[in-house]
């Protein structure tokens, strides 16, 4: 990513709907002890198949950029690796709807994948403190389009009500705050902030001035700001059907 591209507004505002999100994961922690059980090194959530919004994949990327060159280097071989099987799963899912199977269906086929994050190092995330909002939210109940899922590894009950996280309402955050990046930067690509990416296409991926659909100039727009306010539990959080 181009050093001279100034995205600090929009990854701040990031930064806060993720410590929004750890509070709730927190709060859950604490009053579902028993149902949730995520541990230090638990990697259940490594091994997910997601995407990123776009504002989360540059952000990724910028804090990938600060690691050592050697640690890159067998990261990104990594990341190949995981980016072509990826690739491959992506296409039987698409296959499978055209081939008559639900949305429902299809999102059970692909929660059924695995694929090793390629910054698990080591059975470690070496960007635990930057990891993107699913993994910060995995372990709870989520209502993913019409069904509600959790970890596999989680002893939530089927049949009983509890706080669930919405993550459409989460992913509508993340999708406006990355068309206020779009803006901000003046990008010509309008319809960039709907642009989805794995982990691993996020790290291969060199942000720079024409991938973002940037001119280049010698005075570059104030990036908007936003007096949008962080997301409460009662933003986030539904129930559980």
């Amino acid at each position: 990513m181009n050093s001279d591209m100034d995205m600090s507004p929009y990854f701040a505002r990031l930064e806060e709907l993720m410590h929004g999100v750890d509070k709730i994961f927190q709060k859950m922690s604490n009053d579902y002890s028993a149902e949730v059980q995520c541990d230090q090194g638990c990697t259940d959530c490594c091994y997910a198949l997601f995407d990123l919004s776009l504002v989360e994949a540059l952000y990724l990327n910028k804090k990938f950029s600060g690691l050592d060159q050697d640690t890159r280097n067998m990261i990104l071989i990594q990341a190949d690796k995981a980016d072509r099987k990826i690739h491959k799963i992506k296409k039987q899912l698409i296959k499978a709807h055209r081939a008559g199977s639900s949305e429902t269906e299809v999102l059970r086929m692909a929660g059924g994948e695995q694929v090793q994050c390629p910054l698990l190092v080591q059975e470690k995330c070496v960007l635990y403190a930057s990891r993107p909002m699913t993994c910060r939210i995995y372990g709870l109940p989520m209502k993913v389009g019409e069904t509600s899922v959790t970890c596999s590894l989680s002893r939530f009950e089927p049949g009983i009500e509890y706080p669930t996280v919405d993550m459409q309402r989460l992913q509508d955050q993340l999708l406006h705050l990355s068309r206020d990046l779009v803006r901000g930067i003046g990008s010509s690509y309008a319809d960039l902030h709907m642009m989805l990416v794995p982990v691993s296409m996020a790290l291969l991926t060199e942000y720079d001035h024409n991938y973002l659909g940037i001119k280049i100039r010698e005075e570059h727009p104030e990036p908007e700001t936003s007096k949008k306010e962080g997301p409460t539990r009662e933003w986030v959080l539904g129930s559980k059907e």
